[in-house]
């Protein structure tokens, strides 16, 4: 197995360069990618879906993706001790028949001793806006990288 730095027990540094990692993670839209950061038995709670292990999120990922269009994801660390890691999100997307939103949520991470995320609670409220509101176009640009999320 192989590592995924920065590794627990989580300083501020290291607990936002691990945000950081996320979103740019699940900014390129691909599942295998992003469900390589994850233990192979990963428990999930996203939404009202339960998801466990490496192959239920490649396929539960891939379902988001074909129906949340130009999905687009900034995250901001809320906390940490020790293995775990709280964080706040928002991310913009667009349906098939047009209609756009944007998404906010927390998540609560835990992570093993590799570095790999264990278990990953996710609670998200969807909100309509118009097209020309959305805010969030795509991955942060460098200088952008550790700025807050903008509150609304």
């Amino acid at each position: 197995m192989t590592a995924r730095p920065p590794l627990p027990p989580f300083d501020e540094a290291g607990a936002r360069r691990k945000v950081q990692a996320a979103e740019d993670a699940w900014n390129t839209r691909d599942p295998e990618r992003v469900a390589l950061a994850y233990t192979e038995d990963s428990v999930w709670r996203n939404r009202q879906e339960f998801i466990k292990g490496r192959v239920e999120i490649v396929d539960f990922l891939t379902r988001k993706w074909k129906r949340e269009l130009d999905y687009a994801l900034r995250k901001e660390l809320w906390g940490f001790r020790g293995n775990r890691i709280a964080v706040r999100f928002q991310y913009e997307w667009h349906d098939e028949s047009g209609r756009t939103w944007r998404s906010y949520g927390n998540e609560l991470w835990e992570f093993d001793d590799m570095g790999l995320m264990r278990r990953r609670e996710a609670s998200i409220n969807d909100v309509e806006i118009r097209a020309e509101e959305r805010r969030i176009h795509g991955p942060r640009p460098e200088s952008e990288h550790g700025a807050a999320l903008p509150v609304r």
